[in-house]
């Protein structure tokens, strides 16, 4: 129904927003802890809210299949996105990350028509294609362009996050948004406190504020709150359609970085910006076939 569809779009735009400052927060994190301490970390303190409200709610437990569907989910963005994303993030600026900001929402729509059953028209296709192009050239155009062995590590996390968010987001139909993300994070706490303990007994945790500041909005933010609106938009509005607000993210960052530190917004970064926006408007407008609940 359209309205679940703009319904879906707005919960999504909500998690791709809380979702915005990710790579710079990631950043600061690991500038002096070690990446691994903030990938496995940030997963293991996001499980303890998220076992609380499970238990609060007197939350289902998962059937057979749906746990298959959560392994998913936790080999995605449980486990991977942040794993390679912490690596990546050492080595070069949040900048060039924004390259897996330009291609993410096209692998989402490519998975969400393997694993979710969509049938994304021609014309939806061109508009995402567009869509990654023109964030891609931006970033590249800002400087984050020259090759590094950490894009390695970028197009592994487009593809295990596409994954984990077509999974998510189809299993969410079912399941409930919400229910998805904590299921995931208390799912996956057994196998992520003996790696983290290890990872702290070799590295330590000293860190300074501004690294402690990261981590905690990784953690409580992009692993964990962001998820409820995220994956509730796109249950409702197709991982197709809603992942191509993911185009926006890059602009989420810059605008936020205007409003609350005070950097420059030029001319060149809103023309990318609108033209951006007119992608995803005109994919909108494209049909988009999904398979009945």
């Amino acid at each position: 129904m359209r309205s679940d569809e703009t319904l879906g779009l707005f919960y999504g735009f909500v998690g791709v927003a809380a979702f915005a400052l990710t790579l710079p927060a990631t950043r600061l994190a690991v500038a002096d802890l070690d990446p691994l301490i903030v990938a496995l970390g940030r997963c293991v303190v996001a499980a303890a809210p998220a076992a609380l409200l499970l238990i609060a709610a007197r939350a289902r437990r998962p059937t057979r299949v749906e746990l298959r569907s959560l392994a998913l989910v936790i080999a995605g963005v449980i486990v991977g996105f942040p794993m390679l994303t912490a690596i990546a993030m050492r080595h070069v600026p949040a900048t060039h990350g924004a390259i897996v900001l330009g291609v993410l929402p096209l692998a989402t729509a490519l998975a969400a028509a393997v694993r979710g059953g969509e049938r994304p028209s021609t014309g939806f296709w061109l508009a995402a294609l567009a869509g990654s192009a023109l964030v891609v050239a931006y970033a590249l155009r800002q400087g984050a362009g020259a090759l590094h062995l950490a894009d390695l590590a970028l197009l592994g996390a487009v593809a295990l996050g596409a994954l984990g968010y077509a999974e998510g987001g189809r299993l969410a139909r079912t399941m409930g948004a919400w229910q998805v993300i904590c299921w995931a994070l208390v799912l996956s706490l057994p196998l992520l406190a003996a790696p983290l303990a290890w990872a702290i007994a070799k590295h330590g945790l000293d860190a300074s504020p501004s690294a402690w500041a990261g981590f905690a909005y990784v953690a409580l933010v992009s692993q964990f709150l962001g998820f409820f609106p995220w994956y509730k938009g796109l249950a409702l509005g197709g991982v197709a359609r809603v992942g191509q607000l993911q185009l926006l993210q890059p602009f989420l960052t810059l605008f936020a970085s205007w409003a609350l530190l005070g950097e420059r917004l030029t001319p060149e970064m809103l023309v990318f910006a609108a033209a951006v926006l007119a992608t995803v408007a005109i994919g909108r407008r494209m049909p988009v076939g999904r398979r009945a609940r």
